[in-house]
């Protein structure tokens, strides 16, 4: 697993930190469905409330949802989005609060019953936030843990009570000015022991700081606790289950038997049995009392990921890698194959006389399971049973006595999308192909969010091969699919070197020599919704100065001549370009951060106009509202332009010249024609001698980039060039820019080398 670029610790790091990134995700599909593997799975029974029953998903595609069920279908009646990263396990406690937890290295509290409302984020962990543990009788204790060995044990009353009465203690970066309305329990700040100082006015001795359990001395993968919450069981990497006093954080007992990683526990409501499931294929079973394993089962042919215990404790539901749904009777040790999935097994929950059951897949399903009288099941015969030994259920199976599903069906889906396995950003650097689970390749224009062809089950190869062009723009973002969906990543100030013409892009009523920044102009398509929003709440002045707020820094930081310069070719305005427009009906949701949060995720038609520097990059702000680019690379291009070998023409000029990197060839014959038929040379194609380029200015004029050239006809079609420009003795395309020029056809280090001839007349 890899970590999210805009997650991380960075608040005591001593060394230069990079700006912030801006990233957003698109969405092509139904937004009520996952679309990556689902981690966790957690069932509200019907309350007083409203009778409905829900079941909760968490997913690596970084969303939890909430489904209403009913007889045969499962509605999804909300979206619960702020986490950055994978949903790795999500619990419910009292009456409806929802705790998660996630790869971003936060865990969450929301309303459960609300429309998405995160209550509280709390960041005391360093690393990956693994799994987490609830007391059924107990709603004020929840314990979470880790890739980083850590173990905490909270009590959530007092995490979210508020702390200071300060104006920013009530504002939480759990969702940065992202807090949902209606939610019934306190909005309120919790800071970390390491947060940085200037966060807000509480100090660290002020905030709430959980009970630590330490011992593990590698990552934890698992977490159970007993009803009342009195008992508190962890394992992980270090092959061993640790048990704990969650009031005092203090060990009590260390069990060995396990050959590797721990990955799923469950224990009895008196805290007396505990049963443990482990990559070593092995179950077993612990008696605390006797500090000692009673049984072991082998029931799996690989590792055992997913545990869920009937409200006895007499049988467990086991799931795991061998995409395998047992039942055991822990007493008998009579085991049964319920069904089998095409999908490793990660998460299990019991539902009435049924169990859920999450894989790597986007789906859920909902299969039968006799939870009141699992006898039945084994009433139907194929059981067998479970040897002691690791190695012997495993034999059984290569001798071809494998056994047969008592479950063929589900009886409910929750279907998901196919998640993006696979992508190409193309050479254009506006268009990326990606191939689904499904085998689907899609072509995708980032810049509007959208996919413009759906080429079905295609080679992915081909299709790759089929679209290549012969252009060289620069990376102004690069892409990860690790949600399942496409995460496209504006860092500063890389992601402002790409530049297209206005006529490229098929602006109406712009100017064909217009130049046009690409993420300029994205950012400005992504956040219209919330400029908008406000200029609604601020007014106008926003778009110049900026919300007057205490503490903003960034004028003095960032505003300076020297460092930033105005866009002069762009409109001071809001007005966002049509190939630059994303879909209200699909919207994409931004992850990114600000100088006072720490990383959210949001749609951008919930932005509220509320967010700025606090919550969002400066430079996305800058850019945004103020029209400012930060400097960039040299966005130009330096060649010498002399006639063929062997040509009596002319010699224009002696020196190296300069124009954009985006300029066209058709621009280089014009400028060829005027010199030498007119002998009125534009002098906007600038001859290094002793006068030098004016590298001081911000924009760039391109050769002939009067209104000669701005109407219907192509420049070179009108003209009727007489003139050809050839580069290692290949004659152009007049289409070609100079940046494709020398990344295809000149190849070299060493400043480009143009020849140009005159044709001769046929």
């Amino acid at each position: 697993m890899h970590r999210v670029a805009s997650a991380g610790n960075t608040s005591n790091s001593v060394r230069p930190r990079k700006e912030k990134r801006l990233t957003y995700v698109l969405n092509d599909a139904d937004d009520t469905k996952h679309c990556a593997g689902v981690n966790s799975l957690a069932v509200l029974k019907s309350s007083a409330t409203d009778g409905c029953e829900y079941l909760f998903t968490g997913s690596r595609d970084g969303t939890l949802k909430r489904w209403a069920l009913a007889e045969d279908v499962a509605t999804c009646s909300a979206t619960f989005e702020s986490h950055v990263d994978w949903v790795n396990d999500a619990v419910l406690t009292g009456s409806n609060t929802l705790v998660s937890c996630s790869s971003d290295t936060t865990v969450k509290v929301w309303n459960g019953l609300s429309e998405g409302s995160c209550i509280k984020t709390l960041r005391q962990h360093s690393d990956y936030v693994t799994s987490l543990a609830s007391a059924e009788k107990n709603s004020n204790v929840i314990a979470s843990a880790g890739l980083g060995g850590e173990v905490f044990i909270w009590d959530l009353e007092a995490a979210l009570t508020p702390t200071s009465k300060s104006s920013d203690a009530t504002e939480e970066d759990c969702s940065n000015g992202v807090n949902g309305s209606g939610s019934s329990l306190p909005m309120t700040s919790i800071r970390p022991i390491s947060s940085s100082n200037n966060i807000s006015l509480q100090t660290q001795s002020q905030a709430y700081i959980p009970v630590t359990a330490k011992g593990h001395k590698e990552s934890v993968y698992a977490l159970a606790m007993n009803e009342s919450g009195s008992l508190l069981v962890s394992g992980g990497t270090e092959k061993v289950v640790r048990v704990w006093d969650p009031r005092t954080g203090s060990k009590t007992m260390k069990l060995k038997g396990h050959t590797d990683n721990i990955r799923a526990l469950q224990l009895d409501s008196t805290g007396r049995f505990c049963i443990s499931g482990s990559s070593d294929s092995m179950i077993r079973l612990w008696d605390l009392g006797q500090q000692r394993c009673v049984h072991s089962y082998a029931v799996h042919t690989d590792s055992v990921w997913s545990l869920a215990s009937t409200p006895t404790f007499s049988h467990v539901y086991s799931g795991g890698r061998d995409l395998s749904l047992y039942l055991t009777d822990l007493a008998t040790r009579e085991s049964v194959l319920l069904c089998t999935k095409e999908h490793p097994i990660l998460q299990l929950a019991l539902h009435d006389d049924g169990i859920w059951v999450a894989t790597t897949d986007s789906s859920v399903h909902r299969w039968a399971a006799e939870v009141r009288n699992p006898q039945k099941v084994f009433q139907r015969g194929g059981s067998f049973l479970a040897g002691n030994l690791s190695f012997s259920r495993a034999r059984v199976s290569l001798e071809g006595s494998t056994p047969v599903p008592v479950y063929k069906e589900p009886c409910l889906s929750i279907p998901g999308t196919p998640g993006i396995v696979q992508h190409e950003i193309l050479n254009n650097r506006r268009h990326v192909l990606t191939k689904d689970t499904a085998g689907t390749v899609k072509l995708w224009e980032i810049t509007r969010g959208t996919v413009i062809h759906n080429y079905g089950e295609v080679s992915f190869e081909k299709k790759k091969e089929e679209l290549f062009e012969m252009v060289s723009i620069p990376a102004w973002f690069t892409v990860d699919t690790r949600l399942g969906s496409l995460a496209v990543h504006l860092d500063t100030p890389q992601c402002f070197s790409a530049e297209m013409y206005s006529a490229d892009l098929n602006i109406p009523g712009k100017p064909e020599d217009d130049k046009v920044n690409l993420a300029r102009e994205t950012l400005k398509g992504l956040l219209a919704h919330w400029l908008t929003k406000r200029r609604q709440r601020f007014g106008s002045q926003v778009l110049v100065n900026g919300e007057a707020q205490p503490g903003k820094d960034v004028p003095t930081r960032n505003l300076t001549s020297s460092r930033i310069e105005m866009d002069g070719n762009a409109d001071n305005d809001a007005a966002v370009y049509p190939p630059f427009e994303f879909s209200a009906a699909s919207p994409p949701s931004i992850i990114t951060e600000g100088s006072q949060s720490g990383p959210w995720r949001k749609k951008i038609t919930d932005l509220d106009g509320t967010e700025d520097e606090k919550d969002m990059p400066w430079w996305v702000v800058d850019c945004v509202m103020s029209n400012r680019l930060p400097p960039r690379e040299n966005t130009k291009c330096s060649f010498y332009l002399h006639p063929c070998e062997g040509s009596a023409v002319q010699i224009l000029t002696q020196g190296k010249l300069s124009a954009p990197r985006i300029l066209r060839i058709h621009k280089v014959i014009n400028y060829v024609v005027e010199k030498m038929v007119l002998e009125k040379p534009l002098d906007s194609i600038n001859s290094d001698g002793s006068t030098g380029m004016p590298g001081g200015q911000v924009t760039h004029p391109t050769i002939g980039g009067d209104g000669l050239f701005r109407t219907g006809l192509k420049p070179w079609q009108k003209l009727k060039p007489s003139i050809e420009i050839l580069c290692n003795n290949q004659v152009l395309s007049p289409d070609m820019s100079l940046a494709t020029v020398r990344a295809y056809i000149w190849k070299k280090p060493e400043d480009l080398v143009l020849n140009y001839r005159v044709l001769t007349s046929r």
